[in-house]
């Protein structure tokens, strides 16, 4: 949408965009970023900005911008992500949070699923948790905090009156590794897995076969931190 509408403003005007990152389908941002380069520099930022936001659709809107040199990279200069997954779980609810909130029905142990969250914490091999992996990909990666703590960040009266979100920061993240430690979480805390499957994941050569992804329904990118 973003190439599409720089296109329609400025038909004849070279350019590229390079985003910080990619999410997957019905995953939201609160903060994403991507840098523009264009051979003619913008005069004025605060019209380009209003025009921009007139043409885009109405579930993107762009919060500000501002010049970098040649030396930065919005990919290798990215330094930390933030990644909310909000759910709840026990009872069925309001079909309106579904876009934000994912609901599991069974009784999860929340206090076992918060020891397992803080596992994931540190440098390990998150090989088992990504699909699709592809040869010479990194998959030893360190995450720095992964939490569990009751949600105050998302209010809605049709919220549920009890909900949570697993708060991942880390450098960066493979395909769907944010949405499999979630499905993994949600399987140890119906009993299906153990703490020590959890720890025996984490190994390089794991031969664990985790096939859970969380829906993507309840993924937020929070906050995005660059070097510069």
């Amino acid at each position: 949408m973003l190439n599409k509408t720089f296109t329609f403003l400025y038909p004849n005007a070279p350019y590229k965009i390079l985003g910080a990152g990619r999410t997957d389908a019905k995953v939201s941002s609160l903060d994403g970023a991507f840098e523009l380069f264009v051979e003619e520099p913008i005069l004025d930022f605060d019209i380009f900005l209003q025009d921009f936001n007139k043409n885009l659709p109405s579930d993107i809107r762009l919060l500000g911008m501002e010049s970098v040199d040649n030396n930065f990279n919005i990919i290798k200069d990215s330094k930390t992500k933030e990644y909310h997954y909000f759910f709840s779980f026990g009872s069925k609810n309001h079909p309106f949070s579904a876009p934000f909130i994912t609901n599991y029905l069974d009784v999860l142990d929340l206090d076992v699923m918060k020891e397992g969250a803080s596992m994931f914490a540190g440098r390990h091999d998150f090989s088992v948790y990504t699909a699709s992996l592809k040869p010479n990909a990194i998959t030893v990666r360190e995450i720095e905090t992964c939490t569990i703590v009751p949600n105050d960040i998302l209010t809605a009266n049709f919220f549920p009156e009890q909900s949570y979100v697993l708060k991942i920061v880390g450098k960066g993240f493979m395909r769907y590794q944010i949405r499999m430690i979630m499905g993994a979480l949600v399987q140890l805390g119906k009993y299906e897995l153990t703490l020590d499957d959890i720890r025996d994941s984490l190994i390089t050569g794991s031969t664990h076969k985790l096939n859970t992804i969380a829906p993507g329904s309840g993924l937020i990118l929070s906050k995005l931190e660059f070097n510069n």
